[in-house]
């Protein structure tokens, strides 16, 4: 009897794994698309993103990955690199042109040292608000300005937001224009940024985003220029605590595809992703609005100072800048017209 149930329990061991086998064979015979396909991608792609995993452009990288693989049904899987893992923004365009990356987002900043038009986008003070901005980057400017894009072997597909950037220093706070002279400011590799800054007679330092911050701390720059988030975010407020609203600028971002990527895609897939590209786009203005408030509120409660500039003194910082219109932007002057003109029609 002993013998008889040894025998049992080793033809029972026996048994498990075939059965096992005959279950997962009827598996794939049922569901084979589950099986093969979705694990399977036709294309799988690279998004580039220099900002951290929590920051609203990131996420809305994340949002548009995840719409445009469930809109092909797992056809197309986008993998977003965060935190800048792939490289700086202007390494990034260089890599998209030949292929080596997919999709970026990218500040108009850098996208205007390779495409000048896109310049116009970004002068300063050319904006009154948030609302302004807006309607023009949706109408037929905004549109026209992603096709820019092409000249450089690059599809502009959506526009992000990136607030409106002001000055924070350390050792003093920007009243007037006359603080600022002299100061040593840090801007990003742009060299219209750069004569802006030059124009309100401070000194501008080309340094890396990254670098901003010990910058600031060892006294290799006396002030720096970014939005709410990035400023809270990079820790800039425990080393330049006064905030000068000034909103010099208000610089849009795009995301963009490679146009080897692009020329690799169904026209079907092509309309898919422009959706995701806008909608995503959508959500993000939404999330920068909400981070924006939050930033400004946190940077307060830890220490820092914030400095409104009255409408008067605000006119002298536009009257000084006007030089860099003409210098960069002198053959679009019909197209800065009509972006002021949109800003009347708000009221």
């Amino acid at each position: 009897m002993e013998r008889e149930r040894k025998g049992w329990k080793k033809n029972r061991i026996g048994i498990l794994p075939a059965l096992l086998l005959v279950l997962s064979a009827a598996a794939i015979l049922l569901w084979p698309e589950q099986n093969l396909e979705e694990r399977v991608p036709e294309y799988v792609f690279t998004y580039a993103e220099n900002q951290a995993r929590d920051y609203p452009t990131t996420l809305g990288a994340m949002k548009f990955a995840e719409m445009v693989e469930a809109r092909t049904e797992g056809r197309i899987r986008i993998l977003v690199y965060a935190e800048g893992v792939k490289g700086a923004e202007n390494d990034i365009i260089r890599q998209m042109k030949f292929g080596g990356i997919d999709f970026a987002r990218v500040s108009l900043s850098q996208l205007a040292e390779y495409i000048p038009e896109m310049n116009v986008l970004q002068l300063p003070y050319l904006y009154l608000d948030s609302e302004h901005m807006w309607r023009v980057l949706d109408g037929e400017i905004g549109v026209s300005f992603l096709d820019y894009a092409g000249d450089y072997g690059l599809v502009g597909l959506s526009w992000y937001d990136a607030g409106a950037r002001s000055f924070y220093t350390s050792d003093k706070p920007i009243t007037c224009l006359e603080d600022i002279e002299g100061m040593r400011i840090r801007v990003q590799e742009s060299d219209m940024m750069a004569d802006m800054v030059e124009a309100l007679g401070a000194n501008a330092v080309k340094i890396g985003y990254a670098d901003v911050y010990s910058g600031l701390e060892r006294g290799i720059v006396d002030g720096a220029e970014n939005n709410w988030p990035s400023y809270e975010s990079m820790n800039h407020d425990e080393v330049a605590r006064y905030f000068t609203v000034d909103e010099h600028t208000r610089v849009p971002e795009m995301q963009i595809c490679s146009e080897k990527t692009w020329e690799k895609l169904s026209e079907e897939d092509r309309n898919i992703i422009l959706e995701c590209a806008r909608e995503s786009a959508l959500y993000e203005r939404k999330l920068w609005q909400e981070r924006e408030n939050d930033s400004k509120q946190s940077a307060i409660l830890r220490g820092a100072e914030v400095i409104e500039l009255p409408a008067e003194e605000k006119e002298r910082f536009q009257a000084a800048v006007q030089g860099v219109y003409e210098k960069y932007c002198g053959d679009h002057m019909d197209i800065i017209d009509q972006i002021i003109e949109a800003g009347k029609a708000e009221d």
